[in-house]
């Protein structure tokens, strides 16, 4: 069964940092891009970053730029979001998902999704 797995999240002060995880099991993530986004209840869900295949292209939300760090281990079957001084703005489920390019963060594009994992910022 192909299935992604974020871990990771947790409650964090402002300006608090933490690094979320994206496993894949019974795939290998070396043939796809993955995405990272978020959501709050009411909104939609939000593009925040992408890493493609090689971590040749990088890409980010304007929101994290110079804040979030997106890397991935092929080795480990890996990609990792590292979150640097947060605000409780990007309070949110944080889910990965993969996909064939890093082009944009249309949902329907990405074809396989983890179940989430919560990130909360309040002192």
């Amino acid at each position: 069964q192909w299935q992604l797995v974020e871990s990771g999240g947790g409650l964090v002060q402002p300006g608090g940092s933490l690094r979320l995880s994206c496993a894949a099991s019974g795939f290998t993530l070396d043939y796809y891009a993955i995405g990272w986004f978020r959501q709050v209840p009411g909104k939609e869900r939000e593009g925040v970053s992408c890493i493609s295949k090689t971590a040749s292209t990088k890409d980010y939300a304007d929101s994290v730029k110079g804040r979030f760090t997106i890397s991935r281990d092929n080795a480990k079957n890996t990609v990792y979001l590292q979150l640097n001084a947060l605000t409780p703005e990007d309070t949110a489920v944080y889910y990965c998902a993969a996909t064939a390019y890093c082009s944009g963060y249309v949902t329907s594009a990405f074809n396989y999704w983890g179940q989430g994992t919560q990130v909360t910022v309040s002192s």
